[in-house]
């Protein structure tokens, strides 16, 4: 039972001839109007028990985007619904007008709108609502918590799709570059030509050269639908914030734009969400949207706080694909992480695969070190030269054994990992 500002009124009137008659009996007599007032009330309200509760939900909502809710209620008991009803929305749901009155007659239904602005990615979701039904006189209300269970699944928010035109454009001017149509570079079947002093003989296609009865060779050009396996770090080190979002949250976003640019240059694309086991697992090969698969299986991933099984992914991407590939670990430059597991993972993978690896760098490091105006300061800057050294000796030992490095800030990383997938793609090592 709940009570209203005007049961505190009319408590305050009652002391009124409580004051002008002391006594006894003035004060049993204003309790057991109180009393009757409350008892009288609460009996006339409707029952919360019988109010029936609906969710109408969207399959999914952007991070950042307002999305609305319906809340369907109906009145199943006989007499009128007057109160508030309050959604259960854990406050991450950004629910603006959860609380709202409603006055229902009996056996009628009402539908409650909610506006909602995520601030948070995954799965949220809301276990009940609660309904306040209050009396005729609005002194005094029966209050009951119906179950409803509801689930809005928040996708990552995917901002540098904002780059995808300006990548695919550069991605089709490959077609027309020389560069790619060398002679004999690839191993695509392209043309067949006049032999020329100086061509390898191994080119020559004698079947059409006895067919014309003139010399004729084969030229060649890159794979264009090479497999590109993405694999994304959701270890301990995914956990770091880096400019008011984590590693992993970063690293979402450089993975769906390459992604969606490797699927749409004709590649087959797979995607690998893994810390210890498989968190995520999403192919190009499947049917559907893969966009939409991938936002779909990366939306309830966080962190764990476990190190990486470096070992183990060797072995997803055998699994795979037994063909030479483009590897993308997306994962973190620490010195403790990446001695230990990401250089000899990373050696070991460019034995067979073109290895690339992507790595979010903070911009506040950089920033420490440039700041020496106190001794406080000097100490910060000297750690931040320190942690900058080791990067940079790790980024070394990577690409003495032939892995790509790609090494920039949160809002540069997405743009400059696809940047790097083209430029493999333009000199033919895909």
């Amino acid at each position: 039972m709940a009570i209203s500002g005007r049961f505190l009124a009319l408590t305050l009137a009652a002391l009124v001839p409580i004051m002008l008659f002391p006594g006894l009996a003035s004060w049993l007599l204003a309790l057991g109007v109180l009393a009757a007032v409350l008892v009288l009330d609460v009996g006339l309200a409707a029952s919360p028990r019988h109010v029936a509760v609906q969710r109408l939900l969207p399959p999914g909502v952007r991070l950042g985007e307002a999305v609305t809710a319906t809340l369907l209620l109906g009145n199943e008991s006989p007499r009128r619904l007057r109160g508030q009803v309050k959604d259960g929305w854990q406050p991450s749901a950004g629910v603006r007008n959860a609380r709202q009155d409603v006055d229902i007659r009996p056996g009628e239904r009402a539908a409650l709108q909610l506006s909602m602005l995520p601030s948070r990615r995954g799965d949220l979701g809301s276990r009940h609502v609660t309904v306040r039904s209050y009396g005729p006189l609005g002194m005094a209300a029966r209050q009951g918590t119906i179950a409803a269970p509801g689930s809005l699944r928040v996708l990552p928010p995917f901002h540098s799709k904002r780059h995808l035109p300006s990548k695919l454009r550069k991605l089709r001017e490959l077609d027309g570059r020389a560069a790619v149509q060398i002679r004999g570079a690839g191993t695509e079947f392209d043309s067949l030509r006049d032999y020329v002093r100086g061509d390898d003989v191994r080119s020559i296609d004698w079947r059409a050269t006895a067919r014309r009865r003139d010399m004729v060779v084969r030229t060649w050009r890159p794979e264009r639908d090479r497999r590109v396996v993405i694999v994304l770090d959701t270890s301990r080190t995914s956990a770091t914030r880096i400019a008011d979002e984590t590693a992993l949250d970063t690293g979402m976003e450089a993975s769906l734009l390459l992604a969606v640019l490797a699927e749409r240059g004709g590649d087959r694309v797979g995607l690998l969400a893994y810390d210890r086991r498989v968190r995520a697992k999403v192919s190009s090969t499947g049917k559907g949207n893969m966009l939409n698969a991938m936002v779909q299986s990366l939306a309830p991933l966080e962190p764990e706080l476990i190190e990486l099984h470096a070992a183990g992914i060797a072995g997803q991407v055998r699994d795979i694909t037994a063909h030479r590939a483009l590897v993308v670990l997306v994962t973190s430059l620490d010195a403790g992480a990446a001695e230990e597991g990401l250089i000899p993972l990373a050696t070991s993978l460019a034995q067979k695969h073109v290895v690339v690896v992507a790595s979010v760098r903070d911009p506040a490091v950089d920033e420490a070190r440039s700041e020496r105006g106190s001794t406080t300061s000097a100490y910060r800057a000297a750690a931040a030269e320190h942690t900058l050294n080791r990067r940079s000796a790790i980024t070394a030992v990577l690409k003495k054994a032939g892995v790509e490095v790609v090494d920039a800030p949160p809002a540069e990383l997405p743009p400059a990992l696809a940047d790097m997938y083209i430029r493999l793609k333009a000199a033919g090592r895909l």
